[in-house]
């Protein structure tokens, strides 16, 4: 008899724990844009608290897209060919994805140390087009990734990378 344990049933769930994480990531991203409102309107937000969720959410993405871009898309590409022109796009959407972070990530080094200490308009209007602009193209991606790769995802055989599913990340 199959238990849900087995690794022939882990296998066949790739797609679905693709969505797991998108899912997982979206919150993280949009508990990151709500911290920032909040700071930015002076409801709460510590510039402090603020670095550390985007350095955990940044990890977190960068680890995932990290996985497959060494290891699952390629051994997508092995089993669908057809895929490659999807996988390069997503690879290239990747690296986008990795320079709004190092920018955003630039911009919340600059956040004021102190609590109560204000964020300048300009650099309040910068962060947020940042954000902006990563949420939009992460959902962009996320999106695609989901329509083109479920299915193929969900059939394939061989482990992948425990970095891929953010086990450690999303399983708490």
């Amino acid at each position: 008899m199959a238990t849900t344990s087995e690794p022939a049933d882990r296998f066949a769930a790739f797609g679905n724990q693709l969505v797991h994480v998108h899912l997982w990531l979206r919150e993280e991203l949009a508990a990151l844009r709500s911290g920032l409102d909040d700071h930015l309107s002076g409801r709460g937000g510590r510039p402090r608290e603020l670095r550390a969720h985007c350095l955990a959410f940044c990890s977190a993405l960068t680890r995932h897209h990290t996985a497959e871009d060494g290891g699952v898309f390629p051994a997508l590409a092995e089993a669908h060919p057809g895929l490659r022109p999807v996988l390069d796009e997503l690879a290239h959407d990747h690296r986008q994805v990795e320079e709004l972070l190092g920018r955003l990530q630039t911009l919340l080094d600059t956040l004021p140390t102190a609590p109560a200490e204000p964020l300048g308009p300009e650099a309040a209007r910068r962060l947020s087009g940042e954000l902006d602009g990563l949420i939009a193209l992460v959902e962009s991606h996320f999106t695609y990734e989901e329509k083109k790769l479920v299915a193929a995802l969900n059939g394939l055989s061989a482990p992948l990378s425990d970095d891929f599913a953010l086990r450690d990340l999303t399983d708490a």
